[in-house]
């Protein structure tokens, strides 16, 4: 195809569109303004250790994952469908014993809920399972707290279980989240295993480039505008296209956006080597108590030195402590609140554009919704529902857009 068709953001979304114009015979040219591809899904390797930005796992059930990636070559390392919930001094292990049978014990005496909240849990699993996705996503919106309220969990199930481990996945202490987002996380952990790739989340865009065999790549490179069928470049060079995906966010970059700047979920996520295991199973920890910053805790697979342990540690709340304050703060609440002996601090990020701030959520938009203009298409997770699944699927319907236009004059796919 003689078309030049570029793609702004070399992110998840930006990867996929390229897979699919690949297919249909294009040479896609790929531009983005960090060092290597990933967009928000990305990993350091330092010294023997890897550190994910941020706290991310790969859901098995989402049905744009199982299309285009491997999960062998993945080989993701796989938490049980449950949690370890830290609470004043105690730590109890909830989960879904019909998918991990270890789970029941410890759930059905775990303090944490009612009998009638756990078995809740079970007809909510039971009942996402049953829906589609257009149920989901067709159904009136209200909060996740809503939601569960109207479920009939009990507060102490709602605050104890719900709050913090939603809390981790939408990043907002508030379960302000639209009840489909909930119901559609849900369901991909109620249908499938969470996991992570042995070598982080990286693996996971690095996996999609490697696909690509016809699509070029210049990094290091920023847009600052889109004027007409021209990428004006911060340093002063022009791309010209035929066709362009956004895969990031557009405002910047299109003049008539400049006022419709998203809004975004912050976290921060820390790394330390530490003397002791408080997990024996591969489990999310979180940590319940109103009190603490921390959200959540997850061990790492491998260990840099012999009888330390790799721990991960989210914090989602607002707080006015400096950086070191904040490092020196979560020391102590792994020790108050999981008896866990901090050896070493490894690694700190703050992650300011982590999640979209999202008051409607879509499954995906069709290829018809993509186009911003007459030769610019729109891609990302951000235009349906912040998730991994959304943007392989909006950079796959961008993708089937601009095909559809040059080859039809029309964008005739659903």
């Amino acid at each position: 195809m003689k078309e030049k068709v570029v793609i702004i953001g070399a992110g998840v979304s930006g990867l996929v569109a390229a897979i699919n114009l690949e297919k249909a015979g294009f040479k896609p040219l790929i531009v983005d303004q960090t060092d290597r591809v990933g967009g928000r899904v990305k990993t350091d390797y330092r010294e023997g250790f890897q550190f994910d930005h941020g706290f991310q796992v790969l859901l098995k059930q989402y049905p744009a994952a199982q299309k285009y990636l491997d999960f062998n070559l993945l080989d993701l390392q796989e938490f049980y469908p449950g949690s370890c919930i830290f609470f004043k001094q105690n730590k109890y292990t909830i989960g879904d014993p019909s998918r991990k049978l270890a789970l029941l014990f410890p759930t059905l005496f775990a303090k944490i809920g009612s009998i009638s909240d756990k078995w809740k849990v079970l007809q909510l699993s039971n009942s996402v399972k049953k829906k589609s996705f257009d149920d989901i996503f067709l159904a009136p919106e209200q909060t996740t707290l809503s939601f569960l309220k109207n479920k009939g969990f009990s507060n102490e199930m709602i605050q104890k279980f719900f709050k913090p481990f939603f809390t981790g996945i939408f990043l907002e202490e508030n379960l302000s989240t639209s009840s489909r987002k909930f119901e559609f996380v849900y369901k991909m952990f109620a249908e499938g295993n969470a996991g992570i790739p042995k070598k982080g989340i990286q693996a996971i865009p690095n996996q999609l480039a490697a696909q690509l065999k016809h699509t070029q790549f210049e990094f290091n490179t920023r847009v600052n505008d889109v004027v007409n069928q021209e990428l004006h470049l911060e340093n002063g060079k022009k791309i010209n296209f035929d066709y362009a995906i956004i895969a990031a966010e557009a405002w910047p970059i299109i003049s008539n956006l400049k006022n419709q700047k998203s809004k975004w979920k912050s976290v921060e996520n820390m790394y330390f080597e530490v003397k002791n295991k408080v997990i024996d199973k591969p489990l999310i920890g979180l940590i319940a108590d109103e009190d603490a910053l921390i959200n959540n805790i997850y061990y790492q697979n491998r260990t840099k030195s012999e009888g330390n342990y790799v721990l991960s540690v989210s914090v989602i709340k607002p707080h006015q402590l400096s950086k070191d304050k904040l490092i020196n703060q979560v020391e102590k609440e792994l020790k108050e609140y999981c008896n866990i002996e901090c050896a070493n601090f490894l690694r700190y990020y703050k992650i300011k554009q982590a999640l979209p701030i999202m008051h409607t959520v879509n499954y995906m938009m069709p290829p018809s919704e993509t186009q911003l203009k007459d030769k610019v298409f729109l891609a990302g997770d951000q235009l349906s529902n912040g998730s991994l699944n959304a943007a392989m699927l909006n950079g796959e319907s961008a993708a089937r857009a601009v095909i559809a236009k040059i080859q039809n004059g029309l964008i005739n796919v659903n």
